[in-house]
């Protein structure tokens, strides 16, 4: 697999590249010059960081004042492109054990592999996109007995730390969920994507408890296509056709979703593992955390539990600051192209799989699933 390959041109020279790409096609009647210095000719001045310039530092040579004019719109959508810090380029991706992720995961493998788990850790494993923020939420509430405010006093990536997630550098965009983890304090809530066998070995010898959610696998691809296109920390999905396809053959970050969810099926015999399901907890949300409760081991009364039910709701969560990512990676996620929080429903494939692609889809599902007694709802 390969992704987007960093430029070797300047932050102010990409710019500049960028921009004259933006207005060349406007100006179809003047000859088409592909060199820097003709790329210079569209700019009459610039100053500070590429992220600051504005519309108006972004002016067509000639004299036409409406060519201006819609130079200076097409200026201005561009720049709101440009605001992503240069490191947030499409990744690259590599491998680990065969497994994709982005080459940053690769290059801290080795502390990730040799984390040290500790014994009141909870682990919360999905596969991206099934239901990771609303378990997050649900656990850290019945770990607050039910407080609001003290589940609201920093978002979801840092109260729960992303383990394996590294973004390097030194912006507000630099993220080592392995640094957190270790610098939080006991008792631990931390999230991971990994798929069974590359789970660190120090939470199967700690015997930690994890909790496990599945989601089927239709849902679950419409909804990392949507969130592959809002986040520019992910690979280009493509068409929802060609992400069906990389999805399929597992040609996708953290690698197959037929690997996943049955290697996590396999391992729950043998750990201390809550394997639920999404569908289930869409269907009766109070029951699934009740059983979370008792998988951690709290009680809490009915008043408790219906006040966690309500606020870990689709409709309150998408209204939360913590849990939204409105506040947080502005430039990496862009919620204008789809919301972090988008449907959290059900069935939403429907919406998106032709006939044509939901039988090729079928096909292969039941080939990939044959040795397994997962069985998924795709509706309700």
């Amino acid at each position: 697999m390969t992704g987007l390959k960093r430029s070797s041109l300047t932050k102010p020279e990409k710019t500049l590249q960028l921009l004259a790409a933006a207005v060349f096609p406007l100006c179809s009647h003047h000859t088409r010059r592909t060199d820097k210095n003709s790329t210079q000719a569209f700019i009459l001045h610039l100053s500070g960081d590429p992220s600051s310039y504005t519309a108006t530092d972004v002016i067509y040579d000639g004299r036409n004042s409406s060519m201006k004019t819609s130079l200076d719109k097409m200026a201005q959508d561009k720049m709101k492109n440009l605001s992503l810090e240069d490191d947030m380029l499409r990744p690259e991706i590599g491998e680990v054990q065969g497994i994709p992720v982005t080459k940053p995961i690769c290059t801290i493998w080795d502390q990730v592999w040799n984390f040290k788990a500790r014994p009141d850790d909870l682990l919360i494993a999905t596969y991206a996109k099934a239901g990771t923020t609303w378990t997050q939420e649900i656990v850290d509430m019945i770990q607050q007995n039910g407080d609001v405010e003290k589940c609201r006093r920093a978002s979801t990536y840092k109260r729960h730390p992303f383990l394996e997630w590294y973004i390097p550098g030194s912006s507000h965009l630099a993220y080592s969920g392995l640094k957190l983890a270790e610098a939080m304090p006991s008792p631990r809530t931390i999230k991971t994507h990994l798929p069974v066998q590359l789970v660190p070995p120090s939470f199967w010898q700690q015997n930690c408890k994890i909790i496990y959610v599945a989601r089927n696998a239709k849902d679950n691809l419409v909804s990392y296509y949507h969130f592959h296109r809002m986040n520019k920390v992910l690979p280009d999905p493509g068409s929802i056709e060609e992400f069906t396809e990389k999805f399929m053959s597992g040609e996708v970050l953290w690698g197959s979703w037929y690997d996943h969810v049955k290697g996590w099926w396999k391992a729950k015999d043998k750990h201390r593992i809550l394997y639920l399901f999404y569908e289930d907890m869409k269907e009766n949300p109070k029951r699934e955390i009740q059983k979370i409760l008792k998988f951690l081991e709290k009680d809490l009364d009915d008043q408790v539990l219906n006040k966690i039910v309500y606020n870990t709701s689709f409709e309150i969560m998408k209204d939360n600051p913590m849990t939204n990512y409105t506040r947080d990676f502005e430039g990496i996620m862009d919620h204008s192209v789809s919301p972090f929080m988008r449907k959290g429903s059900v069935g939403d494939w429907k919406n998106y799989f032709t006939v044509a692609l939901n039988k090729k889809f079928d096909e292969d599902y039941r080939k990939k699933m044959a040795d397994t007694s997962l069985v998924f709802r795709t509706e309700l």
